[in-house]
């Protein structure tokens, strides 16, 4: 059971919009300055602490969008003299503004009143503050959120798996390109609130143990192959918060008790070498694949895009961990960033070492550029890295994929790597399969 205590300090909460840019054209093989030469311009980050930095540490799988997030008509930038890269942020710069809701009104009407908050927004502006140990003053504040439910439905036809479990909503690594800040929006906050406010999930493992009895199939079609649970689609399961919550390893014990599951996770934290007895007992008894991200091996360049998340080696160290354990772990290089981390040779290098740590396979996925994420990421692109901006605007204006010639070329780059260093394993088609009483041993090498 979550170890998630009660606080009588309620939370208030927010949210602002604004309006999307445009342009034409493809992009430069890398910029001029590489981010290795610029360590003095660290992100700066009034948020999660920074002394987990030494132990290191979203999904950042697109694909594992739910297909009610794609919301038109509310695309976001920063508005003007708010909030740019590399100003601190103030409770203040999350709240709903006024002025921007009777902006357009009728001059000497009466002011618009906010609609109330309904379903998990009520939720999250009732949420009380959530006891920690941690005293940094650039720690995030973390709220006890009383959900209904923790293993939750996945609709989309684009991904391979039927339910996913998040502990927590919001990440403190803040991650530039993070997709999921549009989970935010739902509990009308903006999505840069999303690595400020770390909603933890009260009482997990109770409502776990329910809903596996209650809402799991283990046995679907023909075949009996068992629903697919994936952890961490929209946050890290191993975010610091982990650290004092527990609400991760919590889940794991509850899902040590089954036997026939499928699972996966998805994480860029090395706190998941911490649960490695519960990894083996639940692969044992189930079908696990762990997959630990890795979007590039320049410590400098990371610690830019991913402020406060583990170094690359230590993700690495990770996957040799997690494979002598026993456990089948490969490398997710995503998203893969255009004229950042895309130049040549640099993805093989990445796949190289994941293989030589002992990964089993490993995906990339382009970068996926939702409103709310372009809010955050663009400002960030115009200080680091100006030079790609006006490209950036052209391909993600109006969508949030990059063109399809562009990633028809990186899918068959990544191909030919997969080829050469015999990463040839495709776990996602083990889903298809029932489950087997040794499932680990059909990933071998």
């Amino acid at each position: 059971m979550s170890p998630v205590l009660h606080s009588t300090t309620p939370a208030g909460f927010p949210i602002r919009r604004s309006a999307p840019t445009s342009s034409a054209s493809l992009f430069p093989i890398c910029p001029d300055r590489s981010p290795n030469t610029r360590t003095e311009a660290l992100a700066p980050l009034s948020g999660p602490g920074s002394n987990f930095s030494d132990s290191g540490f979203a999904s950042t799988n697109p694909e594992t969008l739910p297909e009610t997030a794609d919301r038109d008509g509310s695309a976001d930038c920063p508005p003007p003299g708010r909030a740019s890269c590399g100003d601190s942020l103030r409770i203040e710069d999350f709240r709903k503004d006024a002025a921007y809701a009777v902006a357009d009104a009728v001059p000497g009407a009466a002011g618009q009143t906010a609609a109330p908050l309904v379903g998990i927004a009520r939720l999250a502006s009732i949420s009380p503050a959530a006891p920690t140990q941690r005293k940094s003053g650039e720690r995030p504040e973390y709220f006890v959120l009383p959900v209904k439910s923790i293993l939750n439905k996945c609709e989309s036809g684009r991904v391979p798996f039927d339910w996913t479990i998040n502990p927590y909503r919001g990440c403190e690594f803040a991650c530039k390109y993070c997709y999921a800040r549009y989970t935010h929006e739902f509990m009308e906050l903006d999505g840069l609130a999303f690595e400020k406010k770390i909603f933890v999930k009260k009482n997990a493992a109770v409502l776990l143990t329910r809903e596996i009895a209650t809402k799991y199939s283990f046995a679907v079609g023909r075949e009996g192959v068992p629903e697919h649970i994936c952890i961490g689609t929209a946050t890290d399961p191993y975010q610091p918060a982990e650290k004092e919550f527990g609400v991760t390893r919590a889940c794991l014990e509850e899902l040590a008790r089954h036997k026939g599951l499928s699972i996966s996770i998805v994480t860029k934290c090395n706190l998941i070498t911490r649960d490695i007895d519960l990894l083996q007992e639940i692969s044992g008894r189930s079908r696990l694949f762990v997959d630990i991200t890795v979007t590039t091996l320049r410590p400098r360049l990371a610690r830019l895009l991913e402020p406060r998340a583990p170094r690359p080696d230590l993700r690495l160290d990770a996957i040799r961990k997690l494979r002598d354990a026993g456990i089948s772990v490969g490398a997710l290089a995503s998203p893969l960033l255009p004229g950042i981390t895309d130049r040549e040779g640099e993805l093989e290098a990445l796949a190289a070492a994941a293989k030589e740590a002992g990964a089993l396979w490993i995906h990339s996925g382009v970068l996926f550029l939702m409103p709310s994420s372009a809010k955050q990421f663009l400002p960030f692109l115009r200080e680091k890295f100006p030079r790609l901006v006006r490209q950036y605007e052209s391909w993600y204006s109006r969508n949030a994929y990059a063109p399809e010639p562009y990633r028809q070329k990186i899918a068959a780059r990544l191909q030919r790597i997969k080829t050469n260093l015999g990463l040839t394993l495709r776990p996602w088609e083990e889903l298809r399969r029932p489950v087997l009483p040794t499932p680990q041993l059909s990933l071998a090498l």
